[in-house]
């Protein structure tokens, strides 16, 4: 386990943690994902419990590059400590799928720039990074609509999801399923919009699990609803 200084657990026995955790058959499964690590995420969790809130250390593992030790430091920061500045910089060296999903989710919707960052994403050239600011739009949809205007983005979405690279396509028809699901005045268009552009609609879903394809997400989770 990790030894502690008077300052804490030290880096390098954290990342000796980290070797130890070492799995092939975690990392050819994450590497069929984009994710080049070979930690299995419960037990990183379990490790990132053990460790509790370390903000420095957290950094220090962020500065290595190694993708599960950014996943660790993710778990154990202090998501409110990190600067506008430092949440941009740190998205733009986030390419690993997991290690952007867990940076957008676990730190980015908890800071206090989030909604400035959501702006300033949405309109950036890269699409790796627009698709971190339709992720935080899609969780606004859902959470705090007031002030959005869902038609634009609907405008948006009709008129770039198709033809936009891999993960800014899968953020756009979120936020395209997450509209239809819970704003009913908008659902017959967000229903057209997923059936004429048909994104994910072939894509692979296992049994039991709901399809990404819009319509069929849409349709799932409002049969879901409870009925007034």
């Amino acid at each position: 386990m990790a030894q502690t200084t008077s300052e804490g657990p030290s880096l390098d026995s954290v990342m000796a943690d980290l070797a130890a955790l070492e799995d092939p058959r975690a990392r050819q499964v994450n590497i069929r994902h984009g994710d080049d690590h070979g930690v299995n995420l419960g037990r990183l969790r379990a490790l990132a419990k053990s460790l509790k809130t370390h903000h420095e250390l957290a950094r220090e593992l962020w500065e290595t590059g190694d993708t599960a030790a950014r996943l660790l430091a993710l778990l154990i920061c202090r998501p409110k400590s990190f600067s506008r500045d430092e949440l941009d910089s740190m998205l733009r060296e986030a390419r690993v799928p997991k290690v952007h999903d867990w940076f957008v989710n676990y730190v980015v919707k908890k800071s206090p720039y989030a909604e400035d960052l959501r702006l300033a994403w949405l309109a950036d050239p890269d699409p790796v990074v627009a698709s971190a600011g339709w992720a935080l739009t899609s969780d606004r949809v859902t959470k705090n609509p007031e002030g959005l205007d869902l038609p634009a983005l609907l405008d948006v979405i009709e008129a770039e999801m198709k033809s936009s690279p891999g993960r800014l396509q899968w953020s756009m028809n979120t936020c395209l399923a997450q509209i239809g699901i819970t704003h009913p005045e908008h659902r017959a268009r967000a229903l057209e919009i997923g059936e004429r552009l048909e994104v994910l609609k072939d894509y692979p879903t296992p049994p039991n699990c709901t399809s990404p394809y819009a319509p069929l997400w849409i349709a799932d989770m409002v049969s879901r609803q409870p009925t007034s």
